[in-house]
C-alpha cells in the first residue's frame, strides 16, 4: 500500500509531532520524578507527584499511543516498509514494549500521586516506587532516544524477511518469463 504524497508528509508531519511531543513529555516527567524525589519541600513533592499523574495520563500516553500508530501508518505507507529494514523493525520493537510498559506503570503514578496527598505523607516514605519512577523514566527516554538516532541515520541494512522476498520474487518473474518463452513459439504456431 502506498499513500498519495500529501497523505504520506501528512502522516508523516503526524509522527514526527507526536515522537517529540511524547520525548518532551517523558524529559519533564523525569523532571518531576526528580523533583519528587529530592525536594525537602513536601509541598513541591506533593504537587510534583500530582503533576506526574496527570502529564502522565493525559500527555505521554496519548503521544506514545498516536507515536506508535503514526509511525506503523508512516511505515506501511512508504518504501521503508515495516518489515523490510532494519532500523524500522529496530524501533517498533523498541515501541511496543515501551508502551506496554508505560500502560502498565499508569497505576503506579497514579498510586504515587494519590499516596503523597494524603494525609501523614511524609517526604522520606515510598522512597522505592519513587526511585522506580525515576528509573523508568530515564529508560523510557533512553529507549526514545535510541529511535530518535536511528530514525536520523536510517542504518542500512534490509531484514532477511524482506531479502527472502524479494529472492521469491525473483524467481517468480524469472519462472514465469522462461514460461512465457517456451510457449511463445507454441502460441505463434497456434496463430497462424
Amino acid at each position: 500500500m502506498t499513500l498519495t504524497t500529501g497523505f504520506r508528509k501528512f502522516a508523516l508531519t503526524l509522527h514526527v509531532v507526536a515522537s517529540v511531543g511524547w520525548v518532551g513529555a517523558v524529559a519533564g516527567f523525569l523532571a518531576l520524578a526528580v523533583a519528587g524525589f529530592v525536594s525537602p519541600d513536601i509541598v513541591q513533592v506533593r504537587a510534583s507527584y500530582v503533576a506526574m499523574d496527570l502529564t502522565y495520563n493525559s500527555v505521554i500516553i496519548p503521544l506514545g499511543l498516536a507515536s506508535l500508530a503514526t509511525g506503523v501508518i508512516s511505515s506501511l505507507g512508504t518504501e521503508w516498509g515495516l518489515f523490510r529494514h532494519y532500523w524500522v523493525l529496530i524501533k517498533l520493537l523498541l515501541t511496543v514494549p515501551t508502551i506496554l510498559m508505560m500502560l502498565e506503570h499508569a497505576r503506579l503514578v497514579g498510586y504515587m500521586a494519590n499516596a503523597v496527598v494524603a494525609a501523614g505523607f511524609l517526604r522520606d516514605d515510598l522512597s522505592g516506587p519513587r526511585i522506580q519512577l525515576i528509573s523508568y523514566a530515564c529508560l523510557a527516554l533512553l529507549v526514545l532516544l535510541v529511535a530518535t538516532v536511528l530514525s536520523t541515520y536510517k542504518p542500512r541494512g534490509r531484514t532477511l524477511y524482506w531479502v527472502r522476498r524479494l529472492e521469491r520474487r525473483t524467481q517468480l518473474s524469472h519462472h514465469v518469463e522462461f514460461e512465457t518463452a517456451d510457449r511463445r513459439p507454441a502460441l505463434e504456431g497456434e496463430r497462424q
